[in-house]
């Protein structure tokens, strides 16, 4: 079994020195707390928002005195319809936020002991939960640094010398190598997306980033026309990485996370889901300030916020 967790009665936030070894009842009561956070943990109907209910102890349920319907905890969260105990929740969320640079599903399904399709679908889900806080739709202000990254669709060379290809020809790819463009304010957040060209940048730009910010970006064609809408500060990155003030040298940070994330613990992933793991690398990229139980309690909170996942919801049946 997992490492058993509890939150501290007396603290309102997580932290890993006020978490100790302990049993299911400790950890419930931890997701109650972050859920209800307004009552102390009492339970409000999801439905009527009514805070007088009944408690269903043998079943984990609550019945509301209003409109008699009946919910638990995860009723309308990401966590709907769970499986797991509590404490394993709590431990996947301790050991996710724990590690800067990702987790393998291998190793946390080993952490939790549980199947490795379990662990893929609870980190999607967290990760999904971690999205919340990245895609706000707010867009972004002051100095905004602007660049792309390739990442996957790799094509293992031939053995014999001979027989080998060039690569780059369009038809000797794969079709699925994909460009992170991400957006970044100093001193602020970070917003990625996943595209084809790294070009479409300019489009994503139009769409998050105030006319009134200025803009740093490389020496890559497609960014002129950056120049129609923003005070746009170029770098040449042939010549110098920073010219007096003038870099990308936050994007690229956050896109050195995100490589080692993909290549140092994932080793492959997808394109369809590459889109998650840029969350998350954002996430901890703007979260990076802050002790492991700060970052727990947000994920926790941000996970009772969420609605139910309807891509990771049931997705092994659908995929069978």
């Amino acid at each position: 079994m997992a490492q058993h967790f509890l939150l501290s009665a007396a603290s309102r936030t997580l932290s890993l020195r006020s978490i100790y070894k302990a049993g299911e009842d400790a950890a419930y009561n931890v997701f109650c707390e972050m859920r209800w956070p307004e009552t102390n943990g009492e339970a409000v109907c999801p439905r009527c928002s009514h805070g007088e209910t009944y408690s269903i102890s043998t079943r984990r349920k609550f019945k509301c005195k209003n409109c008699h319907h009946q919910f638990s905890v995860t009723s309308g969260t990401i966590f709907a319809s769970r499986k797991m105990d509590f404490v394993d929740l709590l431990a996947a969320i301790c050991i996710l936020v724990n590690a800067s640079k990702g987790v393998s599903m291998i190793q946390l399904s080993r952490d939790l002991d549980c199947q490795y399709k379990t662990a893929f679908v609870l980190a999607h889900k967290l990760r999904e939960a971690m999205a919340q806080e990245v895609q706000t739709g707010e867009v972004l202000e002051g100095h905004v640094e602007i660049d792309g990254a390739y990442f996957g669709g790799h094509i293992r060379p031939e053995n014999r010398k001979e027989d080998r290809k060039d690569r780059r020809l369009k038809e000797n790819q794969t079709g699925k190598r994909r460009v992170v463009v991400a957006l970044r304010e100093r001193e602020g957040r970070t917003l990625p997306f996943v595209t084809k060209l790294e070009s479409e940048g300019v489009a994503l730009a139009n769409e998050n980033v105030c006319r009134m910010a200025t803009v740093s970006a490389d020496e890559a064609s497609h960014w002129d026309m950056l120049h129609n809408g923003w005070d746009v500060q170029r770098v040449n990155h042939s010549q110098v990485y920073s010219d007096h003030g003038k870099h990308t040298n936050l994007v690229e940070s956050f896109f050195s996370r995100l490589r080692r994330m993909v290549q140092g613990q994932h080793h492959h992933v997808s394109p369809q889901y590459l889109y998650q793991y840029a969350n998350h690398a954002a996430w901890l990229e703007d979260n990076r300030r802050k002790d492991n139980g700060a970052l727990a309690s947000a994920l926790i909170t941000n996970a009772m916020d969420a609605p139910v996942s309807r891509r990771w919801k049931g997705y092994w049946q659908r995929a069978a």
